[in-house]
């Protein structure tokens, strides 16, 4: 069996921070690539997000776990100019900057590719590169709002306009930047030659957005929406039209139609659905009521009212999707798993988060072959930052 992991033989050089592109990182880290995050002197602000475990936070540990950490100044130009020579020795460069920070900095695209014409480059904003809104400032919310996504909640939740419940336009931008990377490399192989892929969250979001897909052709396409009902044992959702749900019921479990005769549409509805309601709340157990729904082929979903559930929930331990790393403080914490399953090869987090600068040396002897005094002057001249 090949124990190789799949992207074992790429490196990559890390800029981003938050979510968007350390995801993508984490994702490519887990599947086998070097991964180097190289963090600014001031921190990443997402170590400050969450319990600390030792001076590492949960957010920063969740979405950096198994990569390497170098700490370069990049506002001194000899920061600059030891990550290019890092940047000559790369496959892959992540960064999610604002459109014109890397041109200020000296290491816009048309640069960096003369500099080293395999590198790929992924960058992820909010509304692209040299778009007449590129320079706007794009958090998640932004995007959310924008694509229509927190109004629409609000129309289905019958409730106020609110942020969603995750970072969607965050992660579905770090996962698409991951398929360009990954079509880019294989293009390479072909040419030889690295090339930038310029992702926006905006059209991220759009993408991976089937609802809007439908508005799209036809504004007055109305998807059935799946609903939560209480139930014997808690709350319970079903996916699907209630129409059918409502046919499965009489057919398959033995529900009566309690609907007068002659009834309007509207008290033909309440009828029902008053009906299935109190079936749903009317048996012993839990296990009885979902026996009944499987036997009717209804896809049903328990609604869990506190994240404790993951750790007991038994596709997640067979899956092994939640594993225990090193939390770099004499202990363990929990962390997700790659969901990449390969029939013959390995993937998933090997290491917990790093420390700043925790690897300034290996990195710079390992890829630039630098001696233990050039670090040591690079370090005096605060160009390199390390944790202590």
């Amino acid at each position: 069996m090949n124990q190789d992991f799949p992207l074992a033989d790429l490196r990559v050089l890390d800029l981003s921070r938050v979510l968007a592109g350390p995801f993508a990182g984490r994702m490519l880290s887990d599947l086998g690539a070097e991964v180097v995050k190289v963090e600014p002197p001031n921190f990443d602000v997402t170590r400050n997000w969450g319990a600390k475990t030792g001076s590492i936070s949960g957010y920063y540990h969740q979405q950096n776990a198994g990569k390497k950490n170098i700490s370069i100044n990049l506002k001194n130009d000899a920061g600059v100019e030891l990550l290019k020579s890092l940047l000559k020795k790369t496959d892959i460069l992540i960064e999610n900057f604002r459109p014109d920070v890397m041109s200020r900095l000296g290491l816009g695209w048309d640069s960096l590719h003369e500099l080293n014409p395999r590198l790929i480059m992924l960058s992820i904003s909010g509304f692209g590169h040299n778009g007449p809104e590129s320079k706007r400032a794009a958090y998640a919310p932004i995007i959310h709002a924008e694509t229509g996504s927190i109004q629409r909640q609000a129309e289905k939740s019958e409730g106020k306009q609110v942020e969603m419940c995750m970072s969607f336009a965050d992660t579905n931008a770090g996962l698409h930047g991951l398929v360009g990377l990954l079509a880019a490399v294989h293009q390479r192989h072909r040419s030889g030659q690295g090339q930038h892929i310029d992702i926006a969250m905006v059209d991220a979001m759009l993408a991976t957005d089937d609802q809007t897909h439908y508005y799209l052709d036809d504004v007055d396409v109305n998807t059935a929406a799946s609903e939560v009902w209480d139930a014997t044992g808690g709350a319970i959702i079903l996916a699907g039209d209630f129409r059918y749900i409502w046919q499965q019921a009489v057919t398959s479990m033995g529900v009566k139609d309690p609907t007068p005769m002659g009834a309007s549409l509207p008290v033909k509805i309440k009828c029902r659905r008053d009906a299935f309601s109190d079936y749903l709340n009317s048996h012993d157990d839990r296990d009885t009521l979902v026996a009944q729904l499987d036997k009717a082929n209804l896809a049903w979903g328990n609604v869990f009212e506190s994240i404790t559930y993951l750790q007991d929930s038994p596709t997640l331990k067979h899956r092994n999707s939640i594993v225990a790393v090193d939390d770099r403080h004499g202990g363990t914490r929990p962390t997700f798993q790659s969901p990449y399953r390969f029939s013959d090869a390995p993937s998933g987090v090997r290491a917990g988060a790093p420390f700043q600068g925790e690897h300034n040396n290996s990195i710079l002897t390992e890829w630039l072959n630098m001696s233990p005094k050039e670090i040591e002057t690079l370090t005096e001249n605060k160009v390199l930052v390390s944790e202590q």
